[in-house]
């Protein structure tokens, strides 16, 4: 059993612990595009999701893959339920996207 470490109000939201945790989540799918213009299209729809729903995503991938994580543009404030279940149904609604895994909630700062 672990002992908890008590913190002040301040060194809790300095260090995004307790009730300051930020909550993201990662997602990975398989993306079989032909043409830039293909690119240009998902790239776009997938900013305009992210953007209409106030979310940040950090993401890379290859020619036949991309992985990214989420979580919200507003500091102290976590992605949600909604905005994970969002994110997989337009992922999974694109013809050119397969595979899709999109994890749980997680801490966006401590991985856990």
């Amino acid at each position: 059993m672990t002992k908890e470490i008590k913190r002040s109000k301040r060194l809790r939201k300095k260090l995004y612990v307790g009730e300051y945790a930020v909550m993201g989540f990662e997602f990975s799918c398989a993306v079989n595009l032909q043409q830039e213009s293909d690119f240009n299209q998902f790239f776009d729809g997938l900013g305009e999701l992210i953007e209409a729903r106030n979310l940040l995503i950090e993401g890379g991938g290859s020619a036949n893959h991309f992985e990214g994580y989420v979580m919200s543009n507003t500091r102290y404030e976590s992605a949600t339920e909604e905005d994970r279940k969002a994110i997989e149904s337009w992922l999974t609604s694109q013809d050119s996207i397969s595979d899709t895994v999109v994890d749980k909630l997680s801490d966006a700062y401590y991985g856990y």
